[in-house]
């Protein structure tokens, strides 16, 4: 059955790619990440006639990827052993971040 989009193709050529030039790096002697950015780049937007919404779907599935990965290694413990230092300063990036981001809006002339 075709699919009206060829993301499940992409993932599949990417992923099994992703393997086989991790493979072969780390037949080389040099890091697998080499390979898993190499088949990163083969299958990416800047192959020629790439369709960039799969490009940006594979982007959104990277970052959950990347979260789920990160949540797996976070320590509650870790957190609390820094946490004078680590929620003041989040909870000023936050305001700073967003006070310089509506600061930006209203220079450009953007109006809620």
């Amino acid at each position: 059955m075709p699919h009206a989009s060829p993301l499940i193709t992409i993932l599949v050529i990417g992923l099994t790619l992703a393997f086989l030039l991790g493979v072969a790096a780390g037949r080389l002697g040099i890091s697998v990440l080499v390979g898993y950015l190499l088949a990163g780049v083969a299958v990416g937007p800047l192959v020629p006639d790439a369709d960039h919404g799969v490009a940006l779907q594979l982007a959104d599935i990277g970052v959950i990827l990347l979260m789920f990965g990160v949540g797996l290694h976070f320590s509650v413990r870790d957190l609390m052993a820094v946490r004078a230092i680590a929620l003041p300063g989040t909870l000023a990036q936050v305001v700073l971040s967003g006070a310089l981001g509506m600061a930006l809006a209203l220079l450009l002339g953007w109006s809620g």
